[in-house]
């Protein structure tokens, strides 16, 4: 057995910041990371083009990392249970490290890793919780159980200390020649294209993959729109927002490096404005790390809602409402610029998640569900525990002390696109319409869009008081 240890990538493609690489360095010089694409995962129905197309970057970037450092990453294409171990026997590998994750389907997974590598008498290191400031098993309330609310677990969180950035892996040892022959038989250091895989995004990545471009991304939203945050973080024609979450899905930055990020903004703070954006954005960091802690904690939101009242809600899935609402087609300005920004580009404002989460739900009163997989197949930054958080909290059936809350679409326009820049931006049939119609929420004459644009699949008052019948009467039975 010689002194190499196999890496094993999976949420964390990148070298900095990694504290899973910092300690298999610690052990050894020797290390060679491994990405399995896998079959269990790539097959599943919920997985978006464009997704796969910024993963690919990233696991380019990442080869160049280890290329530059001295050592190779070899990418597998079957089922890590099988791959993992027998690639790590054919290196003689001493160890496998790799990061733990929150996500049932993983934990599940690197179980039956662990006990594979058991059976080949190979060591292995998985506590290290690389994506999280703090792991699940660190913040509980008093009575030593998880939060199931966001404030409190905020108000506990934020008093815990935060580890700075850990020392950029650099000059690991070369492998042998023995050592080279024997990967590439054993893994592959060609990686296929989106493509290759069945994956057909077309469009230009609206965000660009890889370590280098994350941190210039955090880079240029550290010198400016940080500092307004509070403000414009909520208006989908202003870039206003961080844009990271894609980064953060596939761990191309650390979450150490962005923490100490917001630290040396309040240092250079000067005004209690200013403070304020940047402790909102830390807010919504810890909102990251609050629905990762439920995912881990109670793995059943994965297949259902947390509330009982919605757990056999009478949803009404109109298939053909369903339709609409994704192809951007209600009705509803504001509801289907977002969907289409969606559908174009694979991504979406937060605000607009909001918006269209609320529409599908409490308008069209369908399960949520069906909105949580589209935004799946479509969204670059599409993160289990995230948007399944998001969507109960929108839909009221997830861990929220506010039981119903229903987004008004031409109220919410009137707040956050008031000159209707964004609707005109994704809608080019109404760049020419009134903003009377675009934001008031007042249904226009018949044609008045033009033939073109759909006149409102439902009316937002009558479907509201019918949500709330619903509601009402499944409390009863409940």
């Amino acid at each position: 057995m010689s002194d190499l240890i196999l890496f094993w990538h999976r949420r964390d493609l990148r070298i900095s910041d990694h504290t899973g690489l910092a300690a298999a360095r610690e052990k050894s010089a020797k290390i060679v990371g491994v990405f399995c694409l896998d079959p269990q995962i790539l097959q599943g129905d919920d997985i978006a083009p464009v997704r796969v197309e910024y993963m690919i970057g990233c696991l380019q970037s990442l080869q160049e990392r280890y290329q530059q450092a001295g050592s190779q990453l070899l990418i597998l294409q079957n089922d890590p249970v099988i791959a993992i171990p027998k690639l790590a026997t054919a290196l003689k590998a001493k160890a496998v490290f790799w990061n733990w994750d929150v996500e049932p389907y993983s934990q599940t997974r690197d179980l039956a890793v662990v006990e594979a590598l058991k059976t080949q008498g190979i060591e292995f290191l998985n506590d290290n919780w690389d994506q999280l400031l703090h792991s699940p098993t660190e913040i509980f309330s008093g009575a030593k159980t998880p939060y199931t609310v966001y404030t409190p677990f905020w108000k506990n969180w934020i008093t815990k200390s935060k580890a700075k950035p850990v020392k950029t892996l650099a000059n690991l040892e070369n492998l042998t020649a023995e050592e080279q022959e024997i990967s590439q038989l054993t893994g592959n250091i060609n990686l296929p294209s989106a493509a290759d895989l069945g994956f057909i995004w077309d469009a230009q990545l609206i965000i660009s993959p890889g370590e280098l471009a994350a941190q210039e991304k955090l880079d240029n939203f550290a010198k400016s729109a940080i500092n307004e945050y509070q403000e414009q973080r909520n208006f989908p024609a202003i870039d206003g927002t961080s844009q990271l979450s894609a980064a953060l899905k596939f761990g191309v930055i650390g979450i150490r490096t962005i923490w100490q990020t917001t630290i040396e903004a309040l240092e250079n703070s000067n005004s209690e404005e200013v403070n304020a954006s940047i402790q909102t954005w830390q807010k919504e960091l810890a909102w990251r790390e609050f629905y990762q802690h439920a995912m881990y904690h109670f793995p059943e939101l994965a297949k259902g809602a947390y509330r009982d009242t919605f757990k056999t809600f009478p949803w009404q899935n109109n298939e053909k409402y369903f339709q609409a609402w994704c192809e951007g087609k209600t009705g509803y300005p504001i509801v289907d610029a977002a969907m289409r920004q969606l559908n174009e580009t694979g991504w979406m404002h937060n605000r607009c998640r909001m918006i269209v989460a609320s529409f599908l739900t409490k308008d069209l009163i369908i399960n949520p569900q069906w909105g949580e997989k589209y935004f799946m197949q479509k969204l670059i930054d599409g993160d289990l525990s995230a948007n399944n958080g998001g969507w109960q909290w929108s839909a009221s059936s997830g861990m929220d002390p506010q039981p119903l809350r229903i987004f008004n679409p031409a109220s919410q326009t009137q707040k956050f696109d008031a000159e209707a820049e964004y609707i005109r931006q994704w809608i080019p049939e109404l760049r020419y319409v009134s903003p009377e119609y675009l934001v008031t929420g007042k249904i226009p004459p018949l044609d008045f869009y033009g033939t073109n644009y759909p006149q409102p699949i439902v009316d937002h008052k009558q479907q509201q008081a019918l949500f709330k019948q619903l509601y009402q009467q499944q409390k009863t039975i409940v």
